[in-house]
């Protein structure tokens, strides 16, 4: 029972954190990514006062992560896209979220190598984990102006959608490289490739069995989850149905079946929003006010956590580490999608370079890099390293990116 009470109190402590971060974005009116930041470095100066201990480990931490707060965050991006337009711009999402993500990743992942210069200290796998987790965007700030600004439909869906479509498909590249960092270093790691050897055929192979999985997983929870709601005739069981689908598609995918949680959660969320869409809009209508408010209270947490874990300590002694991480995340970025903008027309509407422009400066890191460089395990030498990078990008995205997209909105007349 004692342990029960000091979960719940270190869970209440955090969501005390946030919601004092709130009420500082109120206050300051700033973004609210930026003053949940500020309020965890405060709850981390109090911790000494109140001889308080929050319980945050490594290990809790990877657990929490994957298992609570990612798929609260991936279900409630994937129930915002709107289906209709989401079917017309799948096929340039689905490009810049593939090729552009391992091109992204990559050009990060040697920038960030050949910038530190340290092969023992900082070898290519740290700079591939590096690549993999500044591959994932969160332009939450740039969707919310585009919004408030009514600008055109298709583009909020192709920023919308491939920000989505990027952030489950950077997770599972972060997993697959995770495994081949752990591989032999950390015992039962998670995430991890279960192979004999890490040659090539069993990479690809377990890639294609994590990512098909996952779709095959999250379409039969989609469908399934339509069906129990139409049964029910109930909009509240409808979100209890809902939520019990975004944790259960992925406690199934990831721990029974071994496939990409992730990737089974978003797919479980289209298919849902889609067969209901046709059905009856009233679940459509009372589940986005909850997934509003979870998918708030879940980005504040982690960037509560953020603030407890950051230290000065990261600034002064990797400050270099963070310039060459910034200028390779902006400039991988930028590349990945003007080389890859040429190829939609292809496979579906073609980009407008004013638009290319915008999904390059608005592709911010946040919380979805925050939440997987939280999970990487300490038994990694090159770690805190790559903890330290990957916050002085978001701190660049939100300070920087964040508070210009929307002059380069009106800028470019969208």
């Amino acid at each position: 029972m004692s342990n029960v009470v000091t979960v719940v109190g270190q869970g209440l402590y955090l969501a005390a954190a946030a919601v004092i971060g709130l009420g500082i974005a109120r206050v300051l009116r700033i973004d609210n990514t930026i003053s949940c930041l500020i309020a965890g470095v405060l709850a981390a100066l109090l911790l000494p006062i109140f001889n308080y201990d929050t319980g945050l480990r490594a290990a809790s931490l990877r657990d929490l992560v994957f298992f609570v707060i990612l798929p609260v965050l991936i279900f409630e991006s994937a129930w915002e896209l709107e289906p209709k337009r989401l079917k017309r711009w799948v096929g340039p999402i689905l490009l810049f979220s593939t090729l552009g993500l391992v091109i992204c990743a990559t050009i990060i992942a040697a920038i960030t190598y050949y910038g530190v210069g340290h092969s023992e200290g900082f070898p290519w796998v740290a700079a591939m984990l590096t690549g993999a987790i500044l591959a994932a965007t969160d332009p939450v700030s740039v969707v919310n102006k585009l919004r408030q600004e009514k600008t055109n439909e298709d583009l909020l869906t192709l920023v919308d959608g491939e920000s989505l479509f990027n952030d489950a498909s950077a997770v599972v590249l972060y997993s697959l490289v995770l495994g081949v960092a752990t591989y032999g270093v950390v015992e039962n790691a998670p995430l991890g490739i279960k192979a004999s050897s890490l040659d090539a055929i069993s990479v690809t192979l377990y890639f294609c069995k994590v990512f098909f999985g996952g779709i095959a997983v999250g379409f039969v929870f989609g469908v399934a989850t339509t069906l129990i709601i139409l049964f029910l005739r109930s909009p509240s069981a409808a979100l209890m149905t809902l939520v019990i689908s975004a944790f259960g598609s992925f406690y199934l995918a990831e721990s029974v079946l071994h496939v990409s949680g992730i990737i089974s959660v978003m797919i479980c969320a289209i298919v849902a929003r889609a067969c209901l869409s046709k059905q009856n809009s009233t679940y459509l209508v009372n589940a986005g006010p909850t997934w509003e408010w979870m998918g708030l209270f879940f980005t504040a947490i982690i960037f509560v956590i953020m603030g407890l874990v950051i230290t000065f300590e990261m600034f002064s002694h990797q400050w270099l580490s963070m310039v060459i991480a910034a200028i390779a995340a902006l400039g991988a970025r930028a590349l990945s999608v003007f080389l890859v903008a040429p190829l939609t027309r292809f496979v579906g509407p073609p980009i407008p370079k004013s638009w290319g422009l915008l999904m390059s400066w608005g592709g911010l890191r946040g919380v979805i890099a925050v939440a997987l460089v939280l999970s990487l395990p300490v038994e990694l030498p090159y770690w805190w390293t790559i903890q330290s990078m990957v916050f002085g990008v978001v701190l660049f995205s939100l300070l920087v990116q964040g508070t210009t997209s929307g002059r380069l909105i009106h800028k470019l007349n969208l």
